[in-house]
């Protein structure tokens, strides 16, 4: 039987660090390839800019000064947690053969902690607002006619559902090929391991047993509508192009065209639940069809086969 001490303590913590941090490596982490990271130092950031694609013109004469819309979009910082016990008898008996697996998962959960949050809000999209206040993914998003937003408006859909019949399961594609990418992942502190091993505090003391949490404050937001599409119609060919081109005709205020869709594979992701795994690769990854013509969707985007969604 083992006397539990502080150095027996000290140096559990330290192989439970270093079974969390090996679980951390080990996550094939997708969400940095459609969100961008921004580092948070408060409580919550204000995206006041978006809606604004900068863009040069020549220059004659004095520079054109125009004061531009500031809008309110704010992301708070969620604080989330992840909590388990070792009861102080398993480390009397010796007893700790499964706990570094347990702190493996535990790092593993952290680190794909990101993507559940990217691609979640995903879904949200169609419930959920963006800094031009209509949802994320809305047949009637506001363009306007002079760069400062003003003048006459157009409304703009990035919402393609079925002409006839109900909406089915939505799939999304999205352009990445521009720094802020259509998704923000915003992060106030990265995942740590926080531990009460004190036999004075009062869980030890009450419950014989030592907690060991993940503690982490982050959340997620939506960047520029005008990089996503979200599609409740067949995952086909036609709906992938017809997605494709909603993106490329996408202009920012002042009528300006902003040049996306044009990414090919490496900027242009098609996101799937794994329901419809297969119909993406039928669309992205055939170099032929049925009758032998060539398939003029083949690499046109990368596929990411999303567990996260719904």
């Amino acid at each position: 039987m083992a006397i539990v001490t502080n150095p027996l303590l000290t140096s559990l913590r330290t192989g439970f660090n270093a079974a969390f941090a090996k679980g951390k490596s080990r996550a094939k982490s997708q969400w940095t390839i459609a969100a961008t990271l921004i580092r948070s130092t408060t409580a919550s950031n204000m995206y006041g800019w978006l809606g604004q694609y900068p863009q040069l013109k020549e220059w004659v004469g004095p520079r054109t000064i125009k004061s531009m819309k500031e809008y309110g979009y704010t992301i708070t910082n969620k604080l989330f947690e992840g909590t388990v016990t070792v009861p102080r008898t398993a480390i009397e008996d010796d007893n700790l053969g499964t706990y570094n697996v347990l702190f493996e998962e535990m790092g593993y959960g952290a680190a794909t902690h990101p993507d559940s949050l990217v691609f979640g809000v995903l879904n949200k999209g169609l419930s959920s607002t963006c800094y031009d206040g209509q949802y994320f993914f809305d047949t009637d998003h506001p363009v306007y006619e002079n760069v400062d937003d003003t003048g006459a408006v157009q409304t703009v859909s990035n919402l393609i559902d079925p002409a006839v019949g109900s909406p089915g399961k939505p799939w999304y594609v999205l352009d990445v090929s521009r720094p802020l990418k259509p998704i923000i992942f915003q992060e106030r502190t990265s995942p740590e391991l926080q531990v009460i091993e004190d036999p004075r505090q009062e869980h030890v003391f009450n419950y014989d047993e030592y907690a060991y949490g993940v503690r982490y404050r982050c959340n997620v937001g939506f960047g520029f509508w005008q990089q996503a599409v979200c599609c409740r119609d067949t995952l086909n060919a036609d709906n992938f192009n017809k997605a494709i081109e909603l993106i490329q005709s996408y202009k920012a205020s002042g009528m300006r065209p902003l040049g996306l869709g044009l990414g090919g594979k490496e900027g242009t992701l098609l996101v799937v639940p794994s329901a419809l795994n297969s119909a993406a690769e039928n669309v992205i990854e055939k170099q032929n069809l049925a009758g032998g013509e060539s398939n003029t969707c083949y690499g046109k985007a990368t596929i990411i086969n999303c567990p996260w969604l719904p």
